[in-house]
């Protein structure tokens, strides 16, 4: 008797962080993914900061085990941890690995920023980590504009890191009048500390364990084995 063909494993690969609740939000991510679709093999990978290491995870799971692997990118940038750290590590995997598109931009992290806003009427900015890569810069521009049209009202971006304004900045040229500044972040860590020091009249939270996330982490998943 044949034994049943097992789903490809889902490698949820996070940044990493050295912060203890941050490291607790992504765990606890990947336990609503799991619980969310009983009988799929959910592992945890990183690609900075802290092992395990994806590379490492897409060895163990595809070359050592030989199962089939969709490493999907618990980040919200196609950047350079996409582009090169994951396309790196799948060749570990002996043909076996693929990856999904990074969770961000998306129309289902524009609902839950949306939400987040409650009734907010002032000028928004939407505060992301930042990066010197051109495609997650273009990525946070799409998230940007994706938020303002579902506003129908300009937002403007701030970083965190790597690229200007910086969300203080951002905050200031929005004024006058009250500006909310949008977590467009994953989990809470240094970056999120930061941000209740920018003077903002609203600060949301990041994205966290939000069931959307949790279905959206699901449905990049089925479209890789769709493609």
């Amino acid at each position: 008797m044949n034994s049943p063909v097992l789903p490809p494993v889902l490698i949820a690969c996070s940044h990493g962080t050295r912060s203890a609740a941050g490291r607790s939000v992504v765990d606890g991510l990947r336990d609503a993914v799991r619980a969310a679709r009983p009988g799929l093999d959910v592992e945890a990978a990183h690609v900075d900061v802290h092992e395990p290491f994806l590379a490492d995870v897409v060895e163990r799971v595809c070359a050592d085990a030989g199962r089939d692997a969709v490493v999907v990118p618990l980040l919200l940038s196609s950047g350079y941890h996409v582009r090169v750290d994951i396309a790196e590590a799948l060749t570990r995997g002996g043909g076996r690995a693929v990856a999904s598109a990074a969770l961000g931009p998306s129309e289902v992290i524009t609902d839950v920023l949306v939400e987040r806003l409650g009734g907010f009427a002032g000028n928004v900015v939407l505060a992301a980590a930042g990066s010197s890569d051109a495609q997650a810069q273009a990525d946070v521009a799409r998230a940007a504009q994706s938020l303002s049209q579902r506003l129908g009202r300009p937002v403007t971006s701030g970083f965190l890191s790597a690229q200007d304004p910086p969300v203080a900045g951002a905050v200031a040229a929005a004024r006058p009048g009250p500006v909310a500044v949008v977590s467009y972040l994953l989990a809470p860590g240094v970056f999120s500390a930061r941000l209740g020091s920018v003077g903002a009249a609203l600060v949301t939270e990041p994205l966290g364990i939000d069931p959307r996330v949790v279905d959206l982490v699901l449905a990049r998943y089925d479209e890789t084995l769709r493609r």
